[in-house]
Protein backbone atom coordinates (compact mmCIF):
# COMPACT_ATOMS: atom_id res chain seq x y z
CA UNK A 1 0.00 0.00 0.00
CA UNK A 2 1.05 3.57 -0.66
CA UNK A 3 -0.07 6.30 1.75
CA UNK A 4 -1.56 9.29 -0.06
CA UNK A 5 -2.62 12.61 1.50
CA UNK A 6 -6.11 13.80 0.58
CA UNK A 7 -6.72 17.54 0.87
CA UNK A 8 -10.19 19.03 0.83
CA UNK A 9 -10.63 22.39 -0.86
CA UNK A 10 -11.20 24.33 2.36
CA UNK A 11 -8.03 22.84 3.87
CA UNK A 12 -5.93 24.54 1.20
CA UNK A 13 -7.52 27.99 1.43
CA UNK A 14 -4.95 29.64 3.71
CA UNK A 15 -1.90 27.51 3.10
CA UNK A 16 -0.16 30.01 0.79
CA UNK A 17 -0.22 33.72 0.02
CA UNK A 18 -0.57 35.15 -3.50
CA UNK A 19 3.14 35.96 -3.54
CA UNK A 20 4.06 32.41 -2.56
CA UNK A 21 1.92 31.05 -5.39
CA UNK A 22 3.72 33.40 -7.77
CA UNK A 23 7.14 32.21 -6.60
CA UNK A 24 6.19 28.55 -6.99
CA UNK A 25 4.64 29.06 -10.41
CA UNK A 26 7.61 31.12 -11.64
CA UNK A 27 9.90 28.27 -10.65
CA UNK A 28 7.67 25.81 -12.52
CA UNK A 29 7.85 27.88 -15.70
CA UNK A 30 11.61 28.24 -15.35
CA UNK A 31 11.85 24.46 -15.39
CA UNK A 32 9.58 24.33 -18.43
CA UNK A 33 11.87 26.83 -20.14
CA UNK A 34 14.76 24.48 -19.50
CA UNK A 35 12.99 21.45 -20.95
CA UNK A 36 10.49 20.13 -18.39
CA UNK A 37 7.73 18.24 -20.23
CA UNK A 38 4.16 19.52 -20.32
CA UNK A 39 1.18 18.78 -22.54
CA UNK A 40 -1.76 21.03 -23.39
CA UNK A 41 -5.27 20.11 -22.35
CA UNK A 42 -7.23 17.30 -23.87
CA UNK A 43 -10.94 17.98 -23.89
CA UNK A 44 -13.78 15.57 -24.56
CA UNK A 45 -17.05 17.36 -25.23
CA UNK A 46 -20.65 16.32 -24.83
CA UNK A 47 -23.72 17.90 -26.43
CA UNK A 48 -26.37 15.99 -24.51
CA UNK A 49 -26.03 16.80 -21.71
CA UNK A 50 -23.72 19.71 -22.61
CA UNK A 51 -20.35 19.60 -20.86
CA UNK A 52 -16.67 18.83 -21.17
CA UNK A 53 -14.15 16.51 -19.53
CA UNK A 54 -10.65 17.99 -19.51
CA UNK A 55 -7.20 16.94 -18.39
CA UNK A 56 -3.60 18.13 -18.69
CA UNK A 57 -0.26 17.02 -17.26
CA UNK A 58 3.28 18.21 -16.55
CA UNK A 59 6.49 17.01 -14.92
CA UNK A 60 8.63 19.38 -12.84
CA UNK A 61 11.84 17.38 -12.30
CA UNK A 62 13.61 19.82 -10.00
CA UNK A 63 10.53 20.29 -7.85
CA UNK A 64 10.30 16.51 -7.80
CA UNK A 65 6.66 16.11 -8.77
CA UNK A 66 4.36 15.44 -11.69
CA UNK A 67 0.61 15.41 -12.18
CA UNK A 68 -2.13 17.72 -13.37
CA UNK A 69 -5.80 18.50 -13.45
CA UNK A 70 -8.73 16.32 -14.38
CA UNK A 71 -11.97 18.29 -14.33
CA UNK A 72 -15.50 18.27 -15.63
CA UNK A 73 -17.67 21.27 -16.38
CA UNK A 74 -21.32 21.49 -17.30
CA UNK A 75 -23.25 18.27 -17.75
CA UNK A 76 -26.37 17.80 -15.63
CA UNK A 77 -24.80 19.34 -12.51
CA UNK A 78 -24.12 22.58 -14.44
CA UNK A 79 -21.04 23.00 -12.27
CA UNK A 80 -17.29 22.34 -12.39
CA UNK A 81 -15.36 19.73 -10.42
CA UNK A 82 -11.54 19.68 -10.15
CA UNK A 83 -9.43 16.69 -9.08
CA UNK A 84 -5.65 17.01 -8.87
CA UNK A 85 -3.42 13.94 -8.45
CA UNK A 86 0.20 14.63 -7.50
CA UNK A 87 2.97 12.05 -7.98
CA UNK A 88 6.60 11.78 -6.94
CA UNK A 89 8.64 12.38 -10.11
CA UNK A 90 11.41 9.96 -9.07
CA UNK A 91 9.51 6.98 -7.69
CA UNK A 92 6.27 7.48 -9.59
CA UNK A 93 4.33 6.91 -6.38
CA UNK A 94 1.27 9.06 -5.68
CA UNK A 95 1.78 11.72 -3.03
CA UNK A 96 -1.56 13.48 -2.80
CA UNK A 97 -5.01 13.97 -4.21
CA UNK A 98 -6.26 17.52 -3.96
CA UNK A 99 -9.69 18.98 -4.42
CA UNK A 100 -8.39 21.55 -6.85
CA UNK A 101 -11.27 24.02 -7.02
CA UNK A 102 -10.18 26.47 -4.30
CA UNK A 103 -6.63 26.81 -5.59
CA UNK A 104 -7.66 27.48 -9.20
CA UNK A 105 -7.92 31.30 -9.13
CA UNK A 106 -4.72 31.57 -7.08
CA UNK A 107 -2.58 29.44 -9.37
CA UNK A 108 -4.09 31.00 -12.51
CA UNK A 109 -3.54 34.48 -11.12
CA UNK A 110 0.04 33.53 -10.38
CA UNK A 111 0.69 32.76 -14.06
CA UNK A 112 -0.60 36.19 -15.00
CA UNK A 113 1.69 37.77 -12.42
CA UNK A 114 4.69 35.80 -13.67
CA UNK A 115 3.90 37.13 -17.14
CA UNK A 116 3.60 40.69 -15.84
CA UNK A 117 6.91 40.37 -14.03
CA UNK A 118 8.63 39.01 -17.13
CA UNK A 119 7.04 41.28 -19.77
CA UNK A 120 5.56 44.47 -18.31
CA UNK A 121 7.61 47.62 -17.83
CA UNK A 122 9.28 47.75 -14.45
CA UNK A 123 7.65 51.14 -13.78
CA UNK A 124 4.12 49.89 -14.54
CA UNK A 125 1.71 51.11 -11.85
CA UNK A 126 -1.72 51.39 -13.51
CA UNK A 127 -3.79 48.30 -14.19
CA UNK A 128 -6.96 47.99 -16.26
CA UNK A 129 -8.99 44.91 -15.33
CA UNK A 130 -11.80 43.46 -17.43
CA UNK A 131 -13.88 41.17 -15.25
CA UNK A 132 -14.87 41.22 -11.59
CA UNK A 133 -15.30 37.56 -10.72
CA UNK A 134 -13.19 35.00 -8.90
CA UNK A 135 -10.55 34.81 -11.62
CA UNK A 136 -10.24 38.61 -11.76
CA UNK A 137 -9.66 38.59 -8.01
CA UNK A 138 -6.88 36.03 -8.35
CA UNK A 139 -5.23 37.99 -11.15
CA UNK A 140 -5.25 41.27 -9.25
CA UNK A 141 -4.01 39.90 -5.94
CA UNK A 142 -1.13 38.12 -7.66
CA UNK A 143 -0.19 41.03 -9.92
CA UNK A 144 -0.02 43.34 -6.91
CA UNK A 145 2.88 41.21 -5.60
CA UNK A 146 5.11 41.88 -8.63
CA UNK A 147 4.39 45.55 -9.38
CA UNK A 148 3.75 48.54 -7.11
CA UNK A 149 0.25 49.25 -8.34
CA UNK A 150 -1.18 52.67 -7.55
CA UNK A 151 -4.35 52.67 -9.69
CA UNK A 152 -6.66 49.83 -10.71
CA UNK A 153 -9.67 50.46 -12.95
CA UNK A 154 -12.10 47.56 -13.14
CA UNK A 155 -14.96 47.08 -15.58
CA UNK A 156 -17.52 44.33 -15.89
CA UNK A 157 -21.02 44.54 -17.39
CA UNK A 158 -22.93 44.47 -14.10
CA UNK A 159 -22.46 47.73 -12.12
CA UNK A 160 -23.16 46.10 -8.76
CA UNK A 161 -20.53 43.42 -9.33
CA UNK A 162 -17.74 45.80 -10.32
CA UNK A 163 -18.59 48.16 -7.46
CA UNK A 164 -18.50 45.31 -4.92
CA UNK A 165 -15.20 44.10 -6.37
CA UNK A 166 -13.67 47.57 -6.05
CA UNK A 167 -14.84 47.87 -2.45
CA UNK A 168 -13.36 44.50 -1.52
CA UNK A 169 -10.03 45.10 -3.26
CA UNK A 170 -9.65 48.57 -1.76
CA UNK A 171 -9.74 46.90 1.63
CA UNK A 172 -7.01 44.44 0.64
CA UNK A 173 -4.58 46.46 -1.49
CA UNK A 174 -2.64 49.69 -1.17
CA UNK A 175 -3.63 50.66 -4.71
CA UNK A 176 -6.74 52.74 -5.37
CA UNK A 177 -9.28 50.43 -7.01
CA UNK A 178 -12.20 52.04 -8.80
CA UNK A 179 -15.13 50.67 -10.77
CA UNK A 180 -15.45 52.38 -14.17
CA UNK A 181 -18.32 52.60 -16.61
CA UNK A 182 -16.76 51.10 -19.73
CA UNK A 183 -14.00 48.87 -21.00
CA UNK A 184 -12.46 51.90 -22.69
CA UNK A 185 -12.24 53.64 -19.32
CA UNK A 186 -10.47 50.64 -17.84
CA UNK A 187 -7.95 50.23 -20.65
CA UNK A 188 -7.12 53.83 -21.54
CA UNK A 189 -3.94 54.94 -19.80
CA UNK A 190 -3.25 51.52 -18.28
CA UNK A 191 0.28 50.13 -18.15
CA UNK A 192 -1.08 46.61 -17.66
CA UNK A 193 -4.37 45.23 -18.97
CA UNK A 194 -5.80 41.92 -17.75
CA UNK A 195 -8.85 40.19 -19.21
CA UNK A 196 -10.55 37.68 -16.91
CA UNK A 197 -13.87 37.04 -18.63
CA UNK A 198 -15.94 34.35 -20.29
CA UNK A 199 -16.46 36.48 -23.40
CA UNK A 200 -16.40 35.00 -26.89
CA UNK A 201 -15.72 38.37 -28.56
CA UNK A 202 -13.14 41.11 -27.83
CA UNK A 203 -13.91 42.96 -24.61
CA UNK A 204 -12.05 46.16 -25.56
CA UNK A 205 -10.83 48.01 -28.64
CA UNK A 206 -7.09 47.62 -29.12
CA UNK A 207 -6.91 51.23 -30.32
CA UNK A 208 -7.17 52.19 -26.65
CA UNK A 209 -3.91 50.43 -25.78
CA UNK A 210 -1.07 52.87 -25.18
CA UNK A 211 2.47 52.10 -26.39
CA UNK A 212 4.32 50.00 -23.84
CA UNK A 213 1.25 48.26 -22.43
CA UNK A 214 1.38 44.65 -21.30
CA UNK A 215 -1.77 42.57 -21.80
CA UNK A 216 -2.61 39.29 -20.09
CA UNK A 217 -5.51 37.34 -21.59
CA UNK A 218 -6.68 34.32 -19.62
CA UNK A 219 -10.28 33.63 -20.66
CA UNK A 220 -9.69 32.30 -24.17
CA UNK A 221 -8.94 28.62 -23.79
CA UNK A 222 -11.31 27.66 -26.62
CA UNK A 223 -10.81 28.14 -30.37
CA UNK A 224 -13.97 30.21 -30.60
CA UNK A 225 -13.14 32.57 -27.72
CA UNK A 226 -11.02 35.66 -28.18
CA UNK A 227 -11.07 38.39 -25.55
CA UNK A 228 -8.80 40.61 -27.67
CA UNK A 229 -9.07 41.58 -31.31
CA UNK A 230 -6.78 40.42 -34.10
CA UNK A 231 -5.05 43.79 -34.27
CA UNK A 232 -3.90 43.51 -30.66
CA UNK A 233 -2.36 40.11 -31.38
CA UNK A 234 -0.68 41.41 -34.54
CA UNK A 235 0.80 44.44 -32.77
CA UNK A 236 2.10 42.49 -29.81
CA UNK A 237 5.12 40.49 -28.82
CA UNK A 238 2.94 37.44 -28.29
CA UNK A 239 3.97 34.97 -25.58
CA UNK A 240 2.13 31.71 -24.94
CA UNK A 241 2.00 29.78 -21.68
CA UNK A 242 2.48 26.61 -23.78
CA UNK A 243 3.12 26.44 -27.52
CA UNK A 244 1.05 23.27 -27.83
CA UNK A 245 -2.08 25.33 -27.18
CA UNK A 246 -1.60 27.66 -30.14
CA UNK A 247 -3.17 25.51 -32.83
CA UNK A 248 -5.59 23.90 -30.41
CA UNK A 249 -7.42 26.34 -28.17
CA UNK A 250 -5.65 29.73 -28.17
CA UNK A 251 -8.70 31.58 -29.46
CA UNK A 252 -7.18 35.02 -30.07
CA UNK A 253 -4.19 33.58 -31.90
CA UNK A 254 -6.39 31.35 -34.06
CA UNK A 255 -8.76 34.22 -34.86
CA UNK A 256 -5.85 36.45 -35.86
CA UNK A 257 -4.57 33.71 -38.16
CA UNK A 258 -7.99 33.18 -39.74
CA UNK A 259 -8.42 36.88 -40.46
CA UNK A 260 -4.93 37.20 -41.94
CA UNK A 261 -3.77 39.64 -39.27
CA UNK A 262 -0.78 37.42 -38.49
CA UNK A 263 1.22 34.69 -40.17
CA UNK A 264 1.84 31.25 -38.63
CA UNK A 265 4.67 31.44 -36.12
CA UNK A 266 3.79 34.92 -34.90
CA UNK A 267 4.35 33.73 -31.32
CA UNK A 268 7.52 35.15 -29.79
CA UNK A 269 8.24 32.43 -27.21
CA UNK A 270 6.78 30.35 -24.44
CA UNK A 271 6.55 32.01 -21.06
CA UNK A 272 8.96 29.46 -19.64
CA UNK A 273 11.64 30.42 -22.13
CA UNK A 274 11.35 34.08 -21.11
CA UNK A 275 11.45 33.21 -17.40
CA UNK A 276 14.45 30.92 -17.91
CA UNK A 277 16.26 33.58 -19.94
CA UNK A 278 16.51 31.47 -23.10
CA UNK A 279 14.30 33.97 -24.94
CA UNK A 280 14.19 37.74 -24.43
CA UNK A 281 11.23 39.42 -22.79
CA UNK A 282 10.50 43.11 -23.30
CA UNK A 283 13.22 44.86 -25.29
CA UNK A 284 11.64 48.31 -25.75
CA UNK A 285 9.63 50.55 -23.39
CA UNK A 286 7.08 51.20 -26.17
CA UNK A 287 6.65 47.54 -27.05
CA UNK A 288 3.18 45.98 -26.71
CA UNK A 289 3.52 42.61 -25.00
CA UNK A 290 0.86 39.95 -24.55
CA UNK A 291 0.65 36.75 -22.51
CA UNK A 292 -1.87 34.14 -23.59
CA UNK A 293 -2.53 32.29 -20.35
CA UNK A 294 -5.15 29.69 -21.13
CA UNK A 295 -4.11 27.23 -18.45
CA UNK A 296 -1.50 24.46 -18.19
CA UNK A 297 -0.44 21.81 -15.75
CA UNK A 298 2.81 23.69 -15.14
CA UNK A 299 1.23 26.10 -12.69
CA UNK A 300 -1.15 23.42 -11.46
CA UNK A 301 1.59 21.02 -10.42
CA UNK A 302 3.80 23.78 -9.02
CA UNK A 303 0.96 25.09 -6.86
CA UNK A 304 -0.09 21.61 -5.78
CA UNK A 305 3.42 20.84 -4.50
CA UNK A 306 3.44 24.11 -2.55
CA UNK A 307 0.13 23.20 -0.90
CA UNK A 308 1.16 19.60 -0.30
CA UNK A 309 4.34 20.65 1.49
CA UNK A 310 2.43 23.12 3.66
CA UNK A 311 -0.21 20.51 4.45
CA UNK A 312 2.42 18.00 5.54
CA UNK A 313 4.11 20.64 7.71
CA UNK A 314 0.84 21.63 9.40
CA UNK A 315 -0.71 18.17 9.60
CA UNK A 316 -3.66 18.92 7.35
CA UNK A 317 -5.51 16.39 5.29
CA UNK A 318 -6.11 12.72 5.85
CA UNK A 319 -4.41 9.60 4.62
CA UNK A 320 -5.72 7.28 1.95
CA UNK A 321 -4.22 3.95 0.96
CA UNK A 322 -3.69 3.18 -2.71
CA UNK A 323 -2.47 -0.16 -3.98
CA UNK A 324 0.37 -0.32 -6.49
CA UNK A 325 -0.20 -2.57 -9.46
CA UNK A 326 2.29 -5.10 -8.08
CA UNK A 327 -0.11 -5.69 -5.18
CA UNK A 328 -3.46 -5.18 -6.87
CA UNK A 329 -3.01 -7.14 -10.10
CA UNK A 330 -3.86 -10.87 -9.95
CA UNK A 331 -0.73 -12.85 -9.32
CA UNK A 332 1.20 -9.71 -8.41
CA UNK A 333 1.98 -8.89 -12.02
CA UNK A 334 2.37 -5.16 -12.78
CA UNK A 335 2.77 -5.59 -16.54
CA UNK A 336 -0.10 -4.80 -18.93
Amino acid sequence: MVEVRYLRSEETADLATPGEYVDAVREGYRQRGEGAPAEPRTTLGSDDPPGMLTGYTAVLPETGVMGGYMYSAGFESEDAHFVLPLFDAASGEPLAILDGARMNPAKTGAVGAVGVDALARTDATRLGLLGSGTQARGQLLATATVRDLTQVSVYSPTPENRAAFATEMNSRLDAHVEAVDSAADAVTGADIVVTATTAVEPVFDSDHLAPGTHVTVMGQYHPERHEVDAEAVARSTYVADLDGRLDQDAGAYLHALETGAIEPGHVHAELGAVVAGTAPGRTDPDELTMLDSGGTAIETVAAAKLLYDRAVATGRGRSLDLSPASEAFPGGESRE
